[in-house]
């Protein structure tokens, strides 16, 4: 089954952290850079445990085994695969290397946050779905602070107690994700399935299904 980035790390963050078998030091959470490595593919699992400590004999000394071996400047950290005992080695090419993607308590903030973003978002559609008010769903789906898991079923809702007049302030915007994007077309969709309307192709205003001439524009729309 597939599971979401915050589903894998809020299961990563229930793990009790392994110790590095090279220097006993309990391991911290790391999380895969946007920009892959090597054939693309990437490491399998958005985050890894990785240890950090500048002191780790397998650190310390990879640095002059690397050098001899392959002339590079480089070394290796120890990462483990969460849920698993295996543990191999990655070459950092500086004391710095893959910290920059360390989970730490400022990540961990953020993803509660849009963990609590998303309980409100949800408690409110469920409120504005119950009160069928269509206008405060549109307010959630429009608004881009929102979290995309609400905006998506936000989406999904507008095509069910959606007005008509819904329709234009959701064909004049264009979403930056693309599964909100489909599901806006398809929310556009079902409003006019529910209310026996179409879009005049001439004028791009709102018309009767078996309208035959736009009261908007004049233009014949039969067969249009």
């Amino acid at each position: 089954m597939f599971e979401s980035r915050e589903e894998v790390l809020q299961k990563v963050l229930g793990m009790p952290r392994p110790k590095c078998p090279h220097c006993g030091a309990e391991m911290s959470i790391w999380e895969e850079p946007p920009i892959r490595f090597g054939d693309g593919l990437g490491w399998g699992t958005p985050y890894l445990f990785v240890c950090f400590n500048d002191d780790c004999e397998l650190f310390r000394s990879g640095w002059k085994h690397i050098e001899e071996t392959y002339a590079h400047h480089a070394s290796y950290r120890c990462m483990n695969y969460p849920g698993t005992d295996v543990f191999e080695c990655v070459p950092v090419f500086s004391e710095m290397g893959m910290k920059g993607q360390i989970v730490d308590e400022s990540v961990l903030a953020r993803q509660e946050a849009e963990k609590e973003a998303i309980i409100r978002g949800f408690n409110l559609l469920a409120e504005y779905y119950n009160t069928k008010d269509g206008p405060g769903v549109l307010k959630l789906l429009l608004d881009p602070l929102e979290p995309v898991r609400v905006r998506l079923k936000a989406a999904e809702m507008i095509g069910d107690i959606g007005e008509v007049e819904a329709i234009e302030p959701l064909r004049s915007l264009h979403f930056p994700s693309e599964a909100i994007q489909k599901q806006v077309d398809a929310a556009v969709a079902r409003i006019h399935e529910r209310h026996f309307t179409r879009e005049c192709p001439f004028c791009a205003e709102v018309i009767k299904r078996r309208a035959k001439i736009c009261k908007h524009c004049g233009k014949d729309v039969t067969g249009a």
